[in-house]
């Protein structure tokens, strides 16, 4: 697959008491992967307590700070799946699709993110995923898309 989803930051059978936690398993997974410095977690959270990283369809989309960009080693996407679902201020999210960037490409995901969640039926199959395949063949239409 791509350099942007390792499928070891694919994790579909996570579980998280708390928005915070759900936010540090989601770092952890791109900590692990190598793409950023373990202090990226703090500009996570710091990010979630000045605007919610909830984007709808049972998703948020945790990303640091700008601080943060100093302690990213290389673009990269961690995807983990909830099926309990956790509490995020009211809405019940399933799937935190973290973005790590060093430059400006996280507007870029966030859009192609968007996209896909826009779809129901796509939003679903997110949600629903229980293999990395279909995280990988949903998501792979991010990279390397010029449009």
């Amino acid at each position: 697959m791509s350099e942007l989803l390792d499928r070891r930051a694919i994790r579909l059978d996570e579980k998280a008491g708390s928005k915070e936690d759900a936010i540090r398993l989601t770092g952890a997974a791109l900590v692990e992967i190598g793409a950023v410095e373990p202090g990226y977690v703090d500009t996570m959270l710091a990010r979630e307590k000045s605007i919610s990283t909830y984007v709808g369809e049972g998703v948020a989309i945790p990303h640091g700070t700008l601080d943060g960009k100093a302690l990213v080693k290389r673009d990269a996407l961690a995807v983990l799946r909830f099926p309990a679902g956790v509490d995020w201020d009211g809405e019940r999210v399933s799937v935190c699709v973290g973005i790590a960037a060093a430059g400006d490409g996280h507007v870029e995901l966030l859009a192609a993110l968007a996209e896909i969640l826009l779809d129901a039926d796509d939003a679903r199959a997110l949600r629903e995923a229980a293999e990395a395949d279909t995280v990988i063949n949903l998501l792979g239409r991010i990279e390397g898309n010029p449009e």
